[in-house]
């Protein structure tokens, strides 16, 4: 396993792009389709050649100590649609060090903008950075423009979203995760508010794959340096065909692994 913070980075971003598949979601709420059977899924996109996948701690062990696989990123942050009023309120429940020692090479964590709850969460992010900091390992920020108190500037043609990427830089997160803004226009601005590696969210797997490839080639074409898709591809028939065809375009002219 990669052991600085640069290697590390290099493992899961290689070249600064990246194929990343999170498998959070059974956490959230559960059943989910294609996530039943985690072994199945988990070898199905390391075969398609993904360079991360994001788990909660406790599937991160179990996989880890299952393949000795050393692209897992621990995903620290949860919350459940049991939680009424909190139920975007995504708390800790694992530390930097933590998942270091269960066998990941980088951690996430996630803030939604606008939510009652949001300063909790950016606390939380700073907190997760400072610990990952003196761990040396890469961060990614999952940071989503969508609570009812969400305030987009004037001309503000992302509706936040560059706004998140850069509170995920500015916070100390290595790679950002956010959602598309409708355009390659107003997604280059997102990717030129921040130098760090911005990765696509993927959101609902609406069945029609060739469209979301589209939207993946629109985006490299504009700067963005991946994607992170979850449901997209482990809610498919094929996840391990899905993840190939991403890094088709991701990885662009690079043999696939």
């Amino acid at each position: 396993m990669a052991n600085t913070l640069e290697e590390r980075l290099e493992r899961i971003l290689p070249g600064g792009k990246g194929v990343w598949i999170p498998m959070d979601h059974g956490a959230s709420s559960f059943p989910v389709d294609g996530l039943t059977d985690t072994e199945f899924v988990v070898d199905s996109v390391i075969g398609g050649g993904a360079d991360a996948i994001v788990l909660q701690k406790g599937l991160l062990s179990h996989h880890h100590s299952r393949n000795g696989w050393d692209g897992y990123v621990c995903h620290i942050s949860v919350s459940t649609i049991h939680g009424g009023e909190r139920s975007q309120d995504k708390v800790s429940v694992a530390t930097a060090s933590e998942a270091l020692l269960r066998g990941a090479n980088g951690v996430s964590a996630q803030v939604n903008l606008g939510d009652k709850y949001e300063p909790e969460m950016i606390q939380r992010l700073g907190e997760l950075s400072r610990q990952a900091y003196l761990e040396g390992l890469p961060v990614l920020g999952m940071v989503y423009p969508r609570g009812t108190n969400l305030v987009i500037e004037e001309g503000d043609s992302t509706r936040g979203v560059a706004h998140a990427a850069r509170i995920a830089w500015e916070l100390g997160c290595h790679v950002v995760k956010v959602p598309w803004t409708g355009s390659p226009e107003s997604f280059s601005k997102v990717v030129e508010a921040v130098p760090i590696p911005v990765l696509l969210a993927g959101g609902e797997n609406e069945g029609d794959f060739s469209k979301t490839l589209s939207i993946v080639r629109e985006a490299m074409d504009v700067g963005c340096s991946g994607i992170c898709f979850g449901r997209q591809v482990f809610g498919s028939k094929d996840p391990e065909s899905c993840v190939k065809a991403l890094r088709e375009i991701v990885h662009a002219g690079e043999n696939a692994r």
